[in-house]
This record gives structure tokens, sequence and C-alpha cells, in this order.
């Protein structure tokens, strides 16, 4: 078993890297058969992952599905400590973030019978509903918390006064972001404000969908069905820069430590004061053999400012995953 890193999230010890579930959907990264998806959330299990990190977008449903059947083939839900999300809705016309009172209790009781169990470990709002006050939000999560269907309360993609907000009404224990080497819009006072609030961050993309993974080169195209198709990271003249960057920084992963570029990439993740857990994705298992070689060492910062430098010379045009947004729903 890897020698984990742990951290604890409300008080209770989880692994400071989770699984994360959104590959294993199926929809935005290609198909994958219910087994092979079972078996990626076992393998997190028999490799000292215990976090896994899901929501009803992903698979639209499927992903909760999956993860509750690995669960009941483990047969241990202590072993577990999932992480699921509400508050997006989808139709023919896109994705829309909604958190009426409606919409959440609906996504609740759905998730709950997905993943099979009578409570979820953190329930998180996974986008900021700007037509829905974030105090009406944070009240009815704080009600699920007493009813004892959630244990601890998360949002994700929101600003320091959204926060603010939240957490003037109802307990916050965690907020997921996206954080990689290429992504690093939090380094302002999000980290900061979570940091000094006693706030849990869960990283999201640390691996920056795929490009840290060690499988992205020059001249790749992927199927339409790939959500990288239309990410304007992996579109051109961008994508060169992105590649550029991958050349470097493998070199130097392996030259400096004898690591792997996903290596790299995750323990700058966990090595970021204030970061608590990293989410790697994967949808088979052999895609989380890696992470053993996460833990046993650290970045010092000569090698940080290293890893700025190569960045800085390289993606002369950055952008971040700003297309992920959802709509601002109807009506």
């Amino acid at each position: 078993m890897v020698c984990m890193e742990t951290t604890t999230i409300a008080g209770v010890e989880v692994s400071r890297i989770g699984l994360g579930t959104w590959e294993i959907g199926g929809l935005d990264w290609g198909g994958i058969s219910d087994d092979v998806a079972i078996a990626t959330c076992l393998g997190a299990i028999e490799r000292g992952i215990n976090l896994i990190d899901t929501a009803p977008i992903y698979g639209h449903g499927r992903s909760e599905e999956i993860v509750g059947r690995a669960m009941s083939l483990l047969g241990r839900r202590e072993d577990f400590y999932i992480a699921t999300k509400a508050g997006l809705e989808w139709n023919e016309r896109g994705v829309f973030a909604n958190s009426t009172a409606d919409r959440l209790r609906l996504e609740l009781e759905g998730s709950l019978r997905r993943l099979g169990t009578d409570y979820i470990d953190l329930y998180q709002v996974h986008w900021p509903d700007t037509r829905t006050p974030i105090a009406e939000v944070a009240a009815l999560l704080g009600k699920f918390k007493s009813e004892g269907k959630v244990r601890a309360l998360g949002v994700s993609n929101f600003s320091v006064v959204q926060m603010a907000a939240f957490r003037f009404v109802a307990p916050l224990h965690s907020n997921q972001p996206p954080y990689n080497i290429f992504d690093r819009q939090i380094d302002g006072s999000i980290r900061r404000w979570c940091a000094a609030n006693n706030v849990a961050i869960l990283c999201y993309s640390p691996l920056c969908r795929s490009l840290l993974a060690g499988r992205v080169h020059h001249g790749m195209s992927f199927d339409p069905s790939d959500i990288r198709s239309v990410d304007p990271k992996f579109q051109e003249p961008r994508f060169s820069q992105y590649c550029s960057a991958i050349e470097r920084l493998t070199a130097f992963a392996r030259e400096r430590y004898g690591k792997t570029l996903p290596e790299l990439a995750v323990r700058w993740v966990l090595d970021r004061p204030g970061v608590s857990v990293a989410l790697w994705g994967a949808k088979r298992p052999e895609q989380l053999d890696t992470v053993a070689g996460v833990f046993g060492w650290k970045l010092d910062e000569k090698a940080m400012a290293e890893i700025d430098r190569i960045v800085e010379e390289t993606v002369k045009d950055p952008i971040g995953p700003e297309y992920l947004t959802p709509r601002v729903r109807e009506g």
C-alpha cells in the first residue's frame, strides 16, 4: 500500500490525494466499461485513497452509480469518504447553475439513491448560482446537515465574497477550486482566506485535464466526444506553448528528482501552502500507479522558482478553465 499523506476535513482523516471521477462518468472523456470504472474506484482504495469526489453532472448520474457499486462490492462504507456536489442542471441547451431549494433537495435524494448510502461525507455546491441568494443555499445545506444526510459542507468555484456569505449562515468546511502548475487563480486572496478561516482546499484538475499527465505531446488531436477538443488550452497556438512547457517540465522532473511529470505536478500542488487535497482524475486503475511516487519527497523554494521560470518562458498566451463555467439559468 502507498504510504499516503493524510489531512483532516471537519475532524475526519482523509487522504491528501483523492480520486476525481469526472472521467468515469463517460460523457466527456470517452467511454469506459462499468467493470473498469468500478475497478478504478476499488484500485484507489487499495492505494490508500479514501476520498472519492463525484457529482451528478459526471455522466448524468453514472459516476455516482459507479462509486455506489464499488462501495457495495467492498462492503465497507467507512472505508470511503464520499464528496459529491449539487447545484447544476442540464438540458439540450447546456449546463446551468441552479441552487434553488427544490433543485438541491432533489439532487440530494438522487445522490443518496445512486450512491446507495444514507449519508454523504462532504456535500458541496458545484458552482455559485447568481440567481439564488447564497444565504438561502447555506441555510438549506445546514438543514441537510442537521438531518444527518450530510456530515460536512463545502463549495466549489466560489470567490472569497461568496464563501464569506456562505460561512456567515452555515459551517463551511471546504472549497474546491481548479489548481495546477498552469492554473493559479487561487494564489491571490482565495488561498489566503481559506487558510485563515480553516477551510480545506480540495484542488481539482491538478494534472490540468491531462496536460500534466505525461501523455500529451505536440500534434495530438482529440475525438469530438472528448472535452479537450473544445478546451482552449488544447487549441493552437496555445497547445504548442503548453506542449513546450510540458517537455521542459518533464526533463526537469527526471533530471532533478528522477520523477515523472505527473509526480512533479501533483507534488507541486500538495506543497503549496494551504492546500489540503489534490483530486487525481482517472478512469482506469493503472492510471493511479503513479500515485506512490508523489510521496516521500518535497519541492524546495529553488525548485518552485525553476518551475515558475519554465512556465513564464514557454506559455506566452495562458488561459484558465473559464470555459467550464455553467450558464446562468433561465427564469
